[in-house]
């Protein structure tokens, strides 16, 4: 196998054109054989692969700098760079990411995650590279996805007046650009990716120059006549009229074409962009008819597609679908919003059904939030659908024109907390805290699926003004269905009553909760357990009946610690009931890595029986109870792999 004998751009450039071929087909199979076992992004790396070949032979990486944007079509690049012996482990815990880390090998240039950053990244380091005066490439690779985004035209726009050369990749999967201009956009790509042409361009317009009186007028009224022709022809205009030479389309499948045209880039003193065009999911049936469904996919059977696991139903994602569909059809001013997630967020149900009041704004969150603002302002419900991670990059547009006006904009962040294989950029666990500390928000996370079916009911029907909901990934919790209270503004709930020891939760960790007070029943210990159900505005007259009675109390959310729901509740419960102890648990003020949920959670000690072990540390009637039952308690299964607190800190 040609596969076998890469291990960095040295190798590559080696090979012949046959052998490079040849390495396209092994690196397809190599990606369908490991991403059906580990998962993992699957169409959009196929899409790719001759791409990247190309862009190993046209470049001296890692001297040469390659910034992905997102980063999940990276695949090929880290085979390529050496790392094909890790795919076993492709986002696992501890093992190859998913996405380009700088940390794992000099060839990742860039850390990357979220959408439409890649030109900005590698605008600011081709300033870099020349304020030092070195000199080597920087390429920013984007899809024609990520440039919805408005932070992308920000860069374009600023990358017109760099006076020296940054490449910017347009990979285009989903674009028919070829019908519309045909021929003759063949005919001119191949004129303007040839050197011999721009060089001409260079002289003519120099000679030009030197004329006396009229030189410089005639240069432009030249570059007037020859801009009013491209208009017609050229279809890359929109760039060139940002001040970025524009070269392509060019077949993102032939290496040859993609090597000249990357070499003819390279050479100009400016910005450029090259125009790829891709199919996603290339080589593999499956992923070629459906990609969107093997954007992001599980464990798979190669020869059918089909998912190896048999998916839970409901998920909270579900839940949130079917009941946002039910209120809308009686109530025609609701709207759903979403920023090129329909399947992940559970609307695509609600677009079929409700067209005219579905929005699909492309990878532009910030438009998301404010075009919803607007909405709210004409008088509709708009429900925002976005998951948590995502969320962060519309915070300015929630603290300005969503809260300040006290709008009615509905929140559902779905991936709250921690998400697992995605890693750092996608883990759901600031949300509480940048939400919180907005004026005129109120959060809520619901217990289990009957409760984010009143959430949602209550922020549509009853709420006036914004309001957030967050719930997690995966199955919806089916337990504690018996506590079904309506949802009164503020206000948690009891579930059970015990004595010394209280343990107040909120959205999945009410769960835990359950699972720890049943265990510590067992040991003879009865706890008081109740759902914050509000993490904004925070529950105090629930807080207040705990800390009166009770000598320890321990608050319990999935997501950090810093300026979350707990630290609210601890400095009221020090200020009001000094006596009374506060264990807060959550996540630390870290990045927390890729890896599978529950082991993320054991690991981070956010797990039933690591609570109750920290539980014990920090009460010590708690720890001397179990002492005295020691013979009594089956031994914990769980591991606490301690290297990792120290990684993630």
């Amino acid at each position: 196998m040609i596969l076998e004998r890469i291990e960095g751009s040295w190798d590559v450039k080696k090979l012949s054109p046959q052998e490079i071929k040849q390495l396209a087909d092994e690196i397809r199979r190599f990606l369908i054989e490991k991403i059906s076992v580990t998962g993992g992004h699957l169409a959009s790396n196929l899409g790719v692969v001759e791409l990247t070949i190309a862009l190993y032979l046209a470049f001296d990486l890692p001297k040469d700098k390659v910034i992905w944007d997102v980063g999940h079509q990276s695949y090929t690049h880290k085979i390529l760079s050496g790392r094909r012996e890790l795919f076993d482990d492709l986002r696992q815990y501890g093992g190859l990411s998913g996405f380009p880390k700088r940390k794992e090998s000099p060839y990742d240039a860039f850390d990357t995650g979220h959408s439409s950053t890649s030109i900005s990244a590698g605008l600011g380091m081709a300033q870099g590279r020349d304020i030092k005066g070195e000199d080597y490439a920087v390429v920013s690779v984007i899809g024609d996805g990520a440039l919805t985004g408005g932070m992308a035209y920000e860069a374009l726009n600023n990358a017109a007046h760099l006076n020296r050369n940054f490449i910017i990749v347009l990979n285009d999967n989903n674009m028919s650009i070829s019908e519309n201009v045909g021929g003759m956009s063949r005919y001119l790509n191949g004129i303007r990716s040839d050197t011999g042409y721009n060089e001409l361009k260079k002289h003519v317009s120099g000679a030009l120059s030197k004329i006396p009186v009229i030189g410089e007028g005639l240069v432009d009224k030249i570059s007037r006549t020859k801009e009013s022709i491209k208009q017609l022809v050229i279809p890359g205009m929109l760039f060139e009229n940002m001040g970025v030479t524009y070269l392509g389309p060019v077949d993102g499948h032939d290496v040859k074409a993609l090597v000249k045209v990357f070499k003819e880039a390279r050479r100009m003193d400016h910005a450029v962009l090259v125009h790829v065009l891709t199919k996603k999911g290339k080589g593999y049936g499956p992923a070629e008819k459906n990609p969107s469904r093997f954007h992001g996919i599980d464990s798979f059977d190669v020869a059918t597609g089909k998912p190896l696991k048999v998916k839970q139903y409901p998920s909270y994602t579900d839940v949130f679908s079917k009941e946002l569909c039910r209120l809308a059809e009686h109530n025609p001013r609701i709207v759903a919003v979403t920023a090129a997630m329909p399947d992940g967020t559970g609307l695509k149900a609600f677009g079929k059904r409700y067209p005219n009041r579905f929005f699909d704004v492309g990878i532009a969150e910030q438009h998301a939030v404010t075009s919803a603002a607007g909405m709210a302002a004409a008088g509709l419900k708009p429900v925002v659908a976005v998951y948590s991670s995502f969320m962060q990059r519309g915070f300015d547009q929630i603290l300005h024109d969503v809260c300040i006006q006290n709008l009615p904009v509905v929140f559902a962040l779905d991936r709250a907390g921690l998400v697992g294989s995605d890693g750092e950029t996608h883990q759901g666990i600031f949300d509480l805290s940048f939400l919180s500390c907005i004026p005129n928000m109120t959060i809520l996370a619901p217990k289990n699926l009957w409760e984010l079916r009143r959430d949602l009911q209550y922020a549509l029907e009853v709420h006036e003004g914004p309001i957030a909901i967050r719930y997690p990934r995966g199955q919806a919790y089916r337990g504690l269905k018996e506590f079904d209270a309506p949802v009164e503004y503020g206000k948690g709930e009891l579930l059970f009553e015990g004595s010394r020891i209280a343990l107040l939760a909120v959205g999945s960790m009410v769960s835990t909760a359950e699972h720890i007070r049943d265990k510590l029943t067992g040991q003879g210990f009865t706890c008081t357990l109740a759902n914050g159900r509000f993490i904004k505005p925070v529950d105090y007259e629930l807080v207040d009946k705990l800390a009166a009675v009770h000598e320890l109390l321990v608050v319990l959310e999935e997501n950090v610690l810093q300026g979350g729901y707990g630290l609210q509740v601890k400095a009221y419960v020090q200020e009001h009931f000094p006596e009374t102890k506060v264990l807060c648990i959550g996540l630390p003020d870290a990045y927390v890595e890729h890896g599978n949920v529950s082991l993320l959670r054991e690991t981070l000690k956010i797990d039933s029986d690591s609570i109750i072990r920290t539980m014990r540390e920090f009460y010590p009637p708690l720890k001397q109870g179990a002492e005295d039952r020691k013979g009594e308690e089956a031994p914990s299964q769980i591991t606490i792999m301690e290297d990792c607190s120290e990684e993630n800190t």
